[in-house]
């Protein structure tokens, strides 16, 4: 089968191309000219030169293809201008969802993320159900992934977009060449500098186990429907010193309270805006998000899909492995 990939270059994408290609599918990767193309390296997969903002590019890159998956996303805590965040993710995805339309691709794979859910009041793990609405969402990498995946629906709704939804939860393995902000995260606890650490929990899953989901719900999932793609709900705490298993090094030991660290956030933004320098270590929207416990189920994708996920350690060691091996220590 003929399938277009977004973001295949990224951390996610580049696993779900391997993927596509164990199956034996012929795969196009729709890359900027500007693109780190080292996770497409010796992978059997054609690099199709396009740009979300740009339409015209969309038509060339997916005629005659049979499958699209949209991975593609500016996955960025903290923007200075995030007008851009908005055009990738929100008008970007509308684009090429149009021209999928046109081109009369047969089956997508939209990748959301659980960014996107709502929480549960009492902590406990939320799902695809879990009520929510755009003023629930903290910050605009969240917001534009919201109003992304309504794009998506109102098409599926209204131009029966043949699309499948699924939300990966957060991430982890190997060539995370960025790395993301989770990925700096284990990067800096499995480096040792990592001095404290804010009461919250995340949902961890290995990033070989995320793409084995879209595959799944590729194959089986149900128009319009999302899928979580999770693994394992720990606190900070305990991601800490799963990571701190593995490298020998100490784990934090100080729990700093979240009203603390957000003077922190705000001052290190100050700089970034003043001074650049790129994302700041700490954010105030991700000390805002930290104040909620993102945990979540996969249930539904367990049952429908069939979808399973490894043990969180094998996450971890994986991208200690992967980072140490690429000199990012």
């Amino acid at each position: 089968m003929q399938i277009l990939i977004t973001g295949a270059s990224g951390f996610v994408g580049s696993a779900v191309l391997r993927r596509l290609v164990r199956e034996g599918h012929n795969v196009r990767a729709l890359v900027r000219p500007t693109s780190d193309l080292r996770n497409l390296e010796r992978q059997d997969a054609k690099p199709v030169v396009g740009d979300l903002a740009s339409p015209e590019s969309l038509a060339p890159a997916l005629s005659g293809c049979d499958g699209l998956f949209h991975v593609a996303a500016d996955y960025r805590l903290w923007v200075p201008e995030p007008s851009g965040m908005y055009d990738v993710n929100v008008n970007g995805t509308r684009q090429l969802m149009t021209a999928a339309l046109e081109a009369g691709v047969r089956r997508i794979v939209y990748t959301s993320s659980v960014a996107t859910l709502g929480f549960e009041a009492d902590g406990s793990p939320a799902d695809e159900e879990t009520p929510v609405a755009l003023d629930d969402m903290i910050g605009h990498y969240k917001r534009s992934k919201f109003l992304a995946e309504a794009e998506v629906q109102r098409l599926v709704t209204e131009a029966n977009l043949p699309a499948v939804i699924v939300n990966p939860s957060t991430p982890v393995g190997p060539r995370d060449i960025k790395p993301t902000p989770t990925g700096r995260m284990v990067l800096d606890a499995a480096a040792g500098r990592m001095p404290a650490y804010v009461d919250t929990g995340l949902n961890i899953v290995h990033v070989g186990d995320v793409a084995d989901g879209h595959l799944l719900a590729f194959e089986k999932g149900l128009i319009g429907r999302r899928y979580v793609l999770g693994g394992e709900n720990l606190t900070l705490k305990d991601i800490f010193e799963e990571i701190s298993a593995i490298t020998g090094r100490p784990p934090p030991r100080v729990q700093l309270p979240h009203n603390l660290v957000m003077p922190i956030a705000y001052l290190l933004e100050g700089w970034a805006r003043l001074f650049g320098g790129g994302e700041p270590r700490v954010t105030v929207d991700g000390v805002r998000l930290a104040k909620k416990r993102m945990f979540f189920t996969s249930a539904r994708a367990k049952t429908e899909l069939g979808y399973k996920h490894r043990p969180v350690g094998d996450a971890f060691r994986d991208a200690v492995a992967w980072f140490k091996g690429q000199g990012y220590f």
